[in-house]
Formats: structure tokens, sequence, C-alpha cells
């Protein structure tokens, strides 16, 4: 679980609706800034469009009150969507006592990410997976029909103005249509499914101004992978992003092009990232409805249709207030952009094309897949790069891989014609789903291998080999680059690849979210739980590295197969970042690392994995919202101590992948501080942390969230 940070804050933990409240409180001598939902105090209508829509969603909140960033609340989403994880948060909600979903109209299930696997078990879970959503009355879309996410966009789950959550990470992605959406993890969803909330913090909003217009050859993915790029120092790290500009600068950025930001915000590690509700998105929503009405016939879409499109903007559009409170401002000129490369395997690596094509890197497979940039509009993109060409075929030696983002998103294209260019090209065609961009099915990237694609994580391992490189691009670029066999891009874009136009902006003062440490001479003690230590001790094993993510932590090929074995999950865990690091480590060790750990996906195993291989904590200068989360839900022990890991590296200077350092950790829960011994002579330091109260420590008795609710239930 995730107990403190330094300084020290004030930590809640919210259970099921109708249970009693966990708090931890890691309370400064100083004032704290952020404030409970409960706290009800004086209402304020100057809030921002994120905390708006929260508004919308949260319960139990009392009259008048305004909910602000750092508020924690109970929510109830407006839809929850699962998609090959259905079955594992199945056997959640069926452990805890649950029976039938609380509201079968709020939930939606689909299959998208293992869809190529035609094993037998993989076949049962997703019967198991239709069979469960028939029976509870549930939305349910069948392998080959999409991506989860663009399903939830075409057809119309994700509504401007709503709160919707996915057990996905790339849940970012309905911001585009200006809906806030955000991830949640397994256990989140088996709670939404027995009682219709969860719990959520308002993360600190940031707010993200686009000046300009695109120029002709620069898309919405090259100002996604820019702003990884250029803002690569966490300023955006566990914030909600709210995107600005002119009508003229937002009307360049069309709907697909703000999904293809919206979806990657996740990459650049936010929690969301919202889109205003404006004329764009109200076209672009008449033309779905059009779409589903000639599809449909005489038959009506339950939810897109333009009467019910016409009327949303005329009386519920929703804006932030002129004097709303951000943390953060940044800012970008669109019309300084040109096409961007990310990598390889990093989205915080961005170079300008026209540098990489001048080392004409050599590719091996291309790829057109995933929910960032596979729809239509994607498609005629790469299309229109071997149109220009005559008789253009892919590269000798290059194999392109494309599949739709939806097969709604597929027939657009082969009407076009776009589709058909495509496969006449060369083109491999691959089903709608996720496939490559998670490592699963046909044409992954071997060892030594160089991939370009226009996915949205070229993490090290996750589309194949970790010792082949990724890089991540337009559509266009990557259409260029599998018809020319080396990274390059089509010739469309006529300007210089210069300076970049950006800046930042200070946050004001009552919004910084910090408090200076005080040191006191008081001193109290915390009751201890029956069966819970009283102190916790470990060597410490230093993973000498930032933003270490969950595929390098636990690998994408195994996180769809179910019942893998405790000791399977302690093998593999951390291969992706270090094959070396199971042999480095033992039971009982206290695993060190930088900043930003366990940034990427939702997937619970990242935390349970680390579990599996007896390591019971985890520090790091600081965490990735998803697995805190994960972490809390599943009893790992986390504690952020910034301090920690400048020592580490002061003292050991070259950086080793995984080191054991001789070096002690203590966290004496009793007396809320943590020491540490640095080796047999070395000095001996210790700090002040959060208390961490029974009422908590009952949840890791108890051996997660999980076992807590059912413990909790009534009995039947």
């Amino acid at each position: 679980m995730h107990f403190a940070r330094l300084p020290a804050w004030r930590r809640l933990c919210l259970p099921l609706p109708g249970h009693p409240r966990i708090q931890t409180y890691f309370q400064p001598t100083a004032p704290l800034v952020r404030s409970l939902a409960t706290a009800a105090p004086s209402p304020s209508p100057a809030q921002n469009l994120t905390e708006k829509i929260v508004q919308r969603y949260a319960v139990g909140l009392p009259v008048g009150k305004a909910v602000r960033s750092g508020d924690y609340v109970s929510i109830k989403p407006h839809h929850c969507m699962t998609h090959d994880n259905s079955w594992p948060v199945a056997q959640k909600f069926f452990s805890i006592g649950a029976t039938g979903i609380h509201d079968n109209r709020q939930v939606v299930m689909t299959l998208d990410h293992d869809v190529q696997n035609d094993s037998d078990a993989n076949l049962r879970k997703y019967r198991n997976i239709e069979e469960l959503a028939r029976k509870q009355g549930v939305d349910f879309y069948p392998a080959g029909r999409g991506i989860g996410h663009q399903i939830m966009t075409e057809e119309g789950y994700a509504w401007p103005g709503t709160l919707t959550v996915a057990s996905d990470s790339h849940s970012n992605m309905y911001g585009g249509v200006s809906c806030l959406g955000t991830p949640i993890v397994r256990t989140d969803a088996a709670s939404i499914w027995a009682t219709g909330q969860t719990w959520w913090q308002i993360p600190p909003v940031a707010r993200v101004r686009f000046d300009g217009v695109l120029p002709r050859g620069v898309t919405g993915k090259d100002v996604i992978v820019a702003l990884c790029g250029l803002f690569n120092n966490d300023e955006v790290l566990n914030h909600a992003i709210e995107f600005i500009g002119s009508e003229e600068t937002l009307n360049s950025l069309k709907i697909d092009d703000r999904l293809a930001i919206a979806n990657m915000t996740t990459e650049w590690g936010a929690l969301s990232g919202l889109f205003p509700m404006d004329t764009v998105l109200k076209g672009w929503m008449l033309g779905k409805a059009e779409e589903h009405a000639k599809r449909l016939q005489e038959g009506v879409h339950p939810r897109l249709t333009k009467e019910k499109v016409s009327d949303f903007f005329t009386l519920n559009a929703l804006s932030a207030h002129p004097e709303a409170t951000y943390a953060k401002t940044l800012s970008l000129d669109l019309a300084t952009l040109s096409p961007f490369v990310a990598g390889p395997n990093s989205v915080k690596i961005a170079t300008p094309l026209a540098e990489l094509e001048e080392q004409k890197i050599a590719i091996h497979k291309a790829y057109l897949v995933s929910c960032t940039n596979s729809r239509a509009s994607d498609i005629a993109a790469a299309a229109s790069v071997f149109r220009a060409q005559p008789n253009a075929r892919i590269a000798s030696g290059v194999e392109f891989y494309i599949a739709a983002a939806s097969t709604l998103e597929q027939e657009l294209a082969t009407k076009a014609g776009d589709w058909d260019a495509l496969i006449n090209a060369g083109a491999k065609p691959l089903p709608a789903g996720c496939g490559p961009c998670i490592g699963l099915g046909t044409g992954l990237l071997k060892a030594g291998e160089v991939g370009i694609s226009a996915t949205n994580r070229n993490f090290k391992g996750r589309m194949g080999s970790r010792d082949a490189l990724a890089y991540l691009a337009s559509p266009e670029v990557v259409a260029a680059s599998a018809m020319k066999g080396f990274i390059a891009g089509p010739g469309y874009y006529g300007g210089s690849a210069g300076a970049v136009s950006r800046s930042q902006g200070s946050a004001p003062a009552a919004a910084t979210g910090t408090s200076p440490a005080v040191e006191t001479n008081t001193e109290t003690e915390t009751e201890i739980l029956a069966g819970f230590p009283a102190s916790i001790t470990g060597e410490i094993v230093f993973c000498d590295a930032d933003n270490i993510n969950t595929d390098g932590i636990y690998p994408g090929k195994y996180t769809y197969q179910d019942n893998v074995p405790r000791e399977k999950m302690a093998e593999v865990c951390m291969e992706n970042y270090d094959p070396s690091f199971g042999a480095q480590t033992k039971p009982g060790d206290v695993l060190v690392s930088g900043f930003n750990f366990g940034t990427g996906s939702s997937r619970e195993q990242a935390a349970t994995a680390i579990l599996a291989r007896d390591i019971p904590l985890v520090v790091a200068g600081s965490f990735g919202n998803i697995f805190m989360r994960n972490s809390i839900n599943n009893a790992l022990m986390t504690v952020e101590v910034p301090k920690l890991i400048e020592r580490l590296r002061s003292t050991f200077g070259k950086k080793v992948a995984t080191r054991r350092t001789g070096w002690t950790f203590t966290w004496d829960v009793k007396r809320s501080t943590v020491i540490v011994k640095e080796g047999e002579q070395g000095e001996e330091w210790s700090l002040k942390v959060g208390e961490l109260p029974p009422n908590v420590q009952e949840v890791f008795v108890q051996g997660g969230l999980e076992g807590w609710v059912k413990a909790k239930l009534p009995k039947e």
C-alpha cells in the first residue's frame, strides 16, 4: 500500500460504499492543502472542467460541497468497461460474495487483447465472459469486433461531460470526445460491478494550451509524441490534463487527432486528457450518428442519434470556469511542430523526423494497429503514401502489419478503397484488436530487429524481444518507412524541423501541493494489530532506473494468461527490465528504485508478481498512480523516500540495473519512522513518515482490499 510521501502527506483509502471508511493520516505539522470531499467547505463555482464532471458523478457529498483537486470521493461512473480481463474481474466479483451486477447498463464488456489466440484455454475464457455478459444482461462485443476503447467512443458510451472508467490504462482516450476517462484496476472493476461505485482521488489538474495551427504533414500523433519528449521530467505525472486553445487552433485538431493525443497522455504520465466540448466535437458526433442511422436502416441507435447530440449541445455542454484553479500551465505552439518520432524504446525520447531520416535507420517491421492510430482516417493517411507513388510496394525485407481499430472503421476504410490499397501494396492484415501492441499474436519483434509503429507504447520488450528496438510515429511516417525500408516520411511536410515553441508556467502558491518538513520532539506510538508486524527490515536491492514500467515489471505476454502459478510470476518478475533480477534477489529483500516506478498499464500483476518473489516492500522516489492503486488493493507496501534514491546514486555512482547494496532499510511502523543503515560501517539515518493506523493495517491482515471487503460484507 502506498503509505507515505516525503514530505509527509495525508492519505485516504475509501472502501466500498456502505462500509466503514479506512483512513490513514500523513499529517505534516504545517497546514494541509488537500481536503476530503466530505469536509464540506464553503462551495465555490470556480471549478475546472475535470472538477465539474467529477461533481456530477460523486456520491455521498454533503449538500453544497464543491469538489476540488486532492479530494477523495466515492464515484458512480457513467460506464465501466472491462475487456479480456473481465474473467479475472468476475473471479474477484464472485469471491467477495457478489452474485448480480448492480447496474448492468453501467457495465460494458469487450474482447480485444488476445483475439489471435485460438488455444482452448483462451477460447474457454472468452466463452465464459460472453456467457457471463448474457446472464447479467451486459452489453457485450465479441473478439474481432474491435478494441474496447474504440467501441466505447464510436458506440457513444464515452459521452461528453461524463465520467467513464475502464480496467485499462488507455481509458484516457475518452478525453478526446470530452469524456473524463480514467483507468481503474481489476479490484475496482469488481467493486463497480457489485455496488456501482468505487473511490477516486481527484488529481491535480494541469492546463495545456495549444497555440497556432498544425502545419500540413503534422498530425495529432506528432503533437503527443512531441509533448512526451519535450516535457519529459514528469511535469504531468499523476495529473489530470485539460487541453485548451483558440477556436482556430482547436479546429485544426480533428477528433481522431484528439483521440490519439488523449490516448497517449497515459504515456506522458497523466491520469486523464480532456478536450473541450466544441463545434468540432458536435460535428463528429453528428457524423457518427448519421453513420449509425445508415447502418441500422430502420433501427435506432440507443445512444448516438442526431436528436440526442443536438439536444446535448443545446442544454448540457460544460466548460471550465474562467477563474478555475490549475496546478500548472504548459503551452505548445502547434505551428512550430514538425513530424516527430519517439524512441527507441522510450516515449521520453522524441526526435524530429528530419534528423532520423538522415540516418537511414533500417527497419524490419512496421505496424498500423491499436486504439491510438488505426481508425479509417489513419488507414487513409497510410494508403495515400502508397497512392502517391504508383506501383509502390512494401520494401523488401520489411513486414507491414495492419489492423483496424474496429470493424466499423475497417468497413469505412474498405469502402474508401484504402484498406485494399495497403493490402495490394503488401501489408499483412490482422483482426481488429490489440495484437502486436500488447505483444500478443502474429508479427512480434525478434531480437535484433527494429520496428516502427503507430501504437502508443514502445517499452523495451513490450512488442516482442527486449533486444529489439521500437519507435513510434504517425501513420504516414509508418507507411513511408515500410515503403522505403528505413525510418522516413512521405515528404508532405514543407517546413523546417527547427526549435519548437513551448513554455511552462508556475503553479499558484496555494496549489503547489507541498509543505515543509518540520522537526518535532513529540513522538507517539501507533497501535499494532495482531498479525501485523511492528517493523519491517530487509536488505536494499537497488534497481537504478527511473520510469520502470509495468511491462518491465511483469511482461505483457503473461498478463492475459489466467491462473499463472505464483512460482512463474516470481520467475518472470522484472525480467523485461533486467533478466538477472531473479538471480540477484531473495525473499525478504526491500526493492528500491528511482522515480515514477510502475508507470504504464493497469495490470495488477505488476504488484502481485513482486509479492510472489516474497518482496514485501517497495521504496521509490515516486510511483505511478496506477501502480499505487494496485499496491493498495493487493497489500504490497510502498513508501516514497526521495532522499534514499539520492544517497544510493551518490554513493554507488555508475548505474547497474540491479545491485545488492549491503544496506538495510527498516520501516518502524510503531514509531512511524524509516531507518537506513548504509552498510556495516556506514552512516545510519532516519526519517519520519506518516502513521499507519490499525484500520489500514487491517487491510493487510486481510490480504488486501478484496479480502477486507469480503470480511465486511454481511454473511448470508
